[in-house]
């Protein structure tokens, strides 16, 4: 890796701060994010609300499922960012072998419940490693930062559920107060399609706001790892002296 290459200040922090600068990373490259990510997003969730004939409840279940699947564009889009190169949505296009396919399996099946997996995704994604070496990476990155991974999944998990009903109670706030009772009722015990499809639609909309932070905050952490055990920091400054 060009180390001296990263447009990113990088030196030892704490795992909370190093999740602080994944927000501004994302924050700071919200437009490629967006432009390259977005039409991703609008297609799965387009298709995902297709399947509330079948059941009410499918909608969300999938777009819930398919989240490690969306990350894998976002960081896609983060690790360039890096790197300070801009991505559009045919970047993400060209690449869409390794980032969409490989590894389809594993991302949706037995790492999809990981309560860390965006600190993980980045030596999934990004190290090519294989096997019995990608397991030691693994054991030697989340070795000491199981309890900050997953506190910091936590956090978004319980924001997403709170950003999904806020949602919600907003439909409600501005609805005739005379007609809120009904309204509250109809999402709650009403297995329509309209009600699936507002309560689908409420949990997409908290998904595509907040998982691109969650993915950028996970990808800070796993680069100020790698400071920490690889010290980047000196790596850098050495390289820009001489």
């Amino acid at each position: 890796m060009q180390v001296d290459a990263i447009a990113v200040e990088l030196r030892p922090r704490p795992m909370w701060e190093a999740a602080d600068l994944g927000v501004r990373l994302l924050q700071s490259n919200a437009r490629s994010v967006w432009r390259s990510c977005a039409p991703v997003y609008a297609v799965v969730f387009a298709l995902a609300l297709a399947t509330v004939e079948i059941s009410p409840w499918l909608p969300s279940l999938i777009i819930f499922w398919l989240k490690p699947w969306l990350d894998r564009s976002v960081l896609f889009v983060l690790s360039r960012a890096v790197f300070g190169q801009s991505t559009r949505a045919s970047d993400l296009w060209q690449a869409q072998r390794s980032v969409w396919w490989r590894q389809l399996f594993g991302t949706l099946l037995w790492r999809r419940l990981s309560p860390w997996r965006s600190f993980t995704q980045p030596i999934y994604q990004l190290e090519g490693q294989r096997g019995a070496s990608r397991r030691q990476r693994r054991t030697q990155l989340l070795r000491g930062q199981r309890g900050a991974a997953g506190g910091m999944h936590f956090a978004f998990a319980n924001v997403e559920v709170a950003l999904m009903f806020g949602l919600l109670a907003m439909a409600m706030w501005f609805a005739p107060e005379e007609a809120r009772g009904n309204l509250f009722t109809w999402l709650a015990r009403d297995d329509s399609v309209g009600a699936a499809l507002c309560l689908a639609g409420a949990y997409g909309t908290a998904v595509a706001v907040l998982e691109p932070f969650y993915v950028a905050a996970g990808f800070a952490m796993y680069l100020n790892r790698r400071v920490q055990l690889e010290a980047w920091d000196i790596e850098q400054e050495f390289r820009r002296a001489f």
